[in-house]
């Protein structure tokens, strides 16, 4: 018997303060920074992004995503033997203890299934993804709870253009099981740690003192050279594993970083720009939270339909990138 890993529930929440491009220009304008809702939509396709308030924390946006992806697996809290949590804005500071610790509480598992966060920025969910895969398919779990989370709000410098009216707040959630039935088909993952550099957060602690900037950095024009190139081949690597053609994609779900990234990789595979989820024109960057957002929507709003085949891809800050091609 072949074991899979299937996805059989997904869950997405975002935070209530939404804002929109014009919000951002208002606020912007306060500190003499110009900037249009056509400069911000033409590089990026953003429209409009949500950000956490002041009490709320990554966790507290996980929570929310993992009971709703939850309540569509019919399974309770207890249920869940492996929590992995994919997130650049941990609850704590240095990381410990684990955001997934922290859902863990809140969720009320009490089980003693094993908690831990995956750091891998913008290519974090889908590391998950391909994590919890190995766990299932190696027979140690049956149910596990993959969860994307940000509050990159609280990162982000509003004093760089360039950069702050990319990113947004959100979290993501899916519930995997063991199945004899074809789930995950492949999964592809990389890094370079070489160009750790164009997208980072380049504070360090020492001694309890801040070392350099509190905020995240982006060399856009490096990321966006290097994330074109890298999604059409991890893709076309996950799809070679699978022994699957382009043309069986039924839905492209990426990483929502900049439309015309997802565009280029549309392309480059061969495929309609009418297969690709796209939600970053109301998202923003949500970072890991990103590509299980929008797996989400695709879902609930019936265009993701049980047994088509979907390819979830990403790229971040380390550099990783990575592909999971799954059917649903």
């Amino acid at each position: 018997m072949t074991l899979y890993s299937k996805i059989i529930g997904t869950g997405s929440f975002l935070p209530p303060q939404r804002v929109t491009n014009q919000d951002l220009i208002e606020r912007l304008a306060l500190d003499g920074i110009e900037t249009s809702d056509e400069w911000i939509v033409s590089r990026s396709g953003i429209s409009a992004r949500h950000y956490a308030s002041a009490d709320m924390q990554s966790s507290d946006l996980a929570v929310e995503a993992a009971k709703r992806a939850l309540g569509m697996a019919q399974l309770a809290a207890n249920d869940i033997d492996l929590i992995i949590l994919a997130t650049s804005t941990p609850d704590f500071f240095g990381g410990f203890p684990s955001t997934a610790c922290v859902v863990q509480r809140k969720l009320g598992v009490t089980n003693g299934c094993p908690a831990l966060d995956v750091q891998a920025v913008c290519s974090g969910f889908v590391y998950a993804l391909a994590t919890a895969d190995k766990f299932i398919k190696s027979g140690s779990h049956k149910n596990v709870l993959v969860i994307g989370a940000e509050v990159f709000s609280r990162i982000i410098d509003f004093k760089d253009r360039t950069t702050c009216v990319l990113f947004g707040d959100g979290s993501g959630a899916v519930v995997m099981t063991a199945s004899e039935e074809p789930g995950v088909l492949a999964t592809a993952l990389h890094a370079d740690g070489s160009y750790g550099d164009i997208l980072c957060g380049p504070g360090r602690i020492s001694n309890g003192v801040l070392e350099g900037s509190a905020f995240m950095y982006m060399d856009g024009q490096a990321v966006f050279k290097l994330a074109i190139g890298l999604l059409d081949k991890v893709a076309n690597e996950a799809l070679q594993l699978a022994k699957m053609d382009s043309s069986e994609v039924d839905w492209i779900v990426p990483h929502q970083a900049n439309i015309r990234i997802m565009q280029g990789t549309a392309k480059k595979l061969g495929l309609s720009m009418d297969k690709m989820i796209v939600t970053v024109d109301q998202h923003g960057n949500t970072s890991a939270a990103s590509i299980p957002l929008a797996l989400d929507v695709g879902v609930r709003d019936g265009r993701i339909k049980p047994g088509q085949n979907v390819m979830m891809e990403g790229v971040g800050g380390g550099f990783t990138w990575g592909a999971v091609l799954a059917r649903m």
